[in-house]
C-alpha cells in the first residue's frame, strides 16, 4: 500500500492575491523579523569581534554600526532576491513585489532597504531629544516602538502600503498557497 506524500514547502505553489496583506499580519511578521534579526546580528558581531579583536561593544563603535548595516542589508536582500519572502514573510503569507508584479530588480531592493531606516531612527532620535531635555533618561525605553512608526503612513495612503515600498517602486502582497495534489 503505497500512500501519496503529503505535499511540502517546495510542492506548493504560491499566487499573489494582489491585496494588501492586513496591518496586523505586516505587525506579526515584523515581530518574526525581529527574532530572526537577532541571530542575523549576533552572528554578524560575533564575526566582527572575532576578525577585529574587539571585546568591548564600544571598540570601533562605528565601524561596527556600519557592519552591522550591512550584514541586516545582506539578509534582506538574499531573501527578497531568491522569492521576495523572508521566512517570516513567508510563515505570514506575505510576498514583496514590484508595483507592476513583475520580478524585483536590484535598485528596488536597495532601494527599500535605505528608505526603511530614516522613519525609525528619526522616531530614535526624537526620543533621545525628548529625554535629554526633560531629564528623564527612562524615557530612552519608548525606543523599542520606532520600528513600528513606518506604520504610520499606511494610515493616509489608499492602498496602506509603507512609505518605503511606494518610494521604491514596491509592494506587499498577500500570497495565497495552494497545495498540489
Amino acid at each position: 500500500m503505497n500512500a501519496s506524500p503529503k505535499p511540502t514547502l517546495d510542492s506548493q505553489q504560491a499566487q499573489a492575491s494582489g491585496s494588501t496583506p492586513s496591518r496586523c499580519r505586516r505587525f506579526a511578521s515584523m515581530m518574526y523579523e525581529g527574532v530572526l534579526l537577532f541571530a542575523v546580528t549576533f552572528l554578524a558581531g560575533y564575526l566582527f569581534d572575532t576578525l577585529t579583536q574587539s571585546r568591548h561593544a564600544l571598540v570601533l563603535r562605528g565601524t561596527r554600526q556600519v557592519w552591522l548595516f550591512f550584514a541586516i542589508g545582506v539578509y534582506f536582500l538574499i531573501c527578497w532576491r531568491r522569492n521576495g519572502q523572508t521566512l517570516p514573510m513567508k510563515a505570514w503569507h506575505i510576498r514583496l513585489q514590484s508595483t507592476n508584479g513583475g520580478a524585483l530588480t536590484w535598485r528596488q531592493m536597495l532601494t527599500r532597504y535605505a528608505l526603511m531606516w530614516p522613519i525609525p531612527l528619526a522616531g530614535t532620535a526624537l526620543i533621545w531629544v525628548v529625554a535629554t531635555l526633560s531629564g528623564w533618561p527612562a524615557f530612552l525605553m519608548f525606543i523599542v516602538v520606532t520600528p513600528f512608526l513606518v506604520f504610520l503612513p499606511t494610515w493616509l495612503t489608499q492602498d496602506c502600503q509603507f512609505l518605503h515600498d511606494k518610494l521604491s517602486g514596491t509592494r506587499l502582497v498577500s500570497v495565497q498557497i495552494s497545495k498540489n495534489p
